[in-house]
């Protein structure tokens, strides 16, 4: 039997999954408004395992969200995920973030734009179709009246995740719609990370970095 654990901390949602050929046998996460991954995600690993009734031993590999997301979240998550790596002997498996999040919402038609929140109008963003198919690559995008007209002028367009709020007074298109609550999840990780461990689609544990996108800038606290 195949269990993968799966680690998500790209955003505010601390989320840890364990999956056994690409299904979920438990998940714990918790998603309270602040960064809580440094206290909770050390004791999330443990209780998906307990939950489970496995040992450590029996893990065939670790994924990670790789980013694009929080520096600090990313790194909290790559580093345990490695560090589980190095200890079993086992391979790591990096999902991108915006990916796992589009798998979060079906639809018929039309298209799919989960969106990260960045700094003031920024998000993370990629557009996918029904299918899943990607349609457009992942980038840091200014938000005006004019973003994704190409695709909103085409058919629906469904917007979510925690970037898409403050996009919703700007994308004031016919075809724009919106979803609420939509945080990248361990849940929406365990089908994509099977299918990548089944195709030996791993990473180098030595070398492997969190998908940024942008330089970590430092800011000078107003207190």
């Amino acid at each position: 039997m195949a269990y993968i654990l799966n680690i998500e901390t790209a955003t505010k949602n601390c989320s840890v999954s364990l999956a056994k050929d690409g299904e979920i046998v438990a998940l714990k996460e918790l998603n309270e408004g602040g960064f809580s991954h440094a206290e909770k995600l050390h004791e999330f690993i443990s209780e998906v395992i307990n939950i489970a009734n496995i040992s450590f031993s029996e893990l065939i590999a670790v994924a990670v969200s790789k980013g694009p997301g929080s520096y600090t979240g990313l790194r909290i998550g790559v580093s345990a995920a490695k560090g589980l790596c190095f200890a079993l002997d086992i391979p790591l498996i990096s999902v991108n973030t915006l990916t796992s999040l589009a798998h979060s919402v079906s639809i018929s038609d039309g298209f799919k734009i989960p969106m990260l929140d960045a700094r003031r109008m920024e998000v993370y963003a990629a557009v996918f179709d029904a299918n899943n198919t990607l349609k457009e690559d992942v980038s840091a995008t200014i938000i005006n009246e004019d973003s994704f007209k190409e695709f909103l002028d085409k058919n629906n367009v469904y917007f979510f995740g925690d970037g898409a709020d403050k996009c919703k007074d700007i994308l004031a298109h016919k075809n724009a719609y919106f979803i609420d609550n939509k945080f990248p999840s361990a849940q929406d990780m365990a089908l994509l990370s099977f299918e990548k461990y089944k195709k030996s689609d791993i990473e180098n544990v030595a070398y492997f970095e969190p998908f940024y996108l942008k330089d970590f800038v430092v800011t000078t606290s107003k207190k």
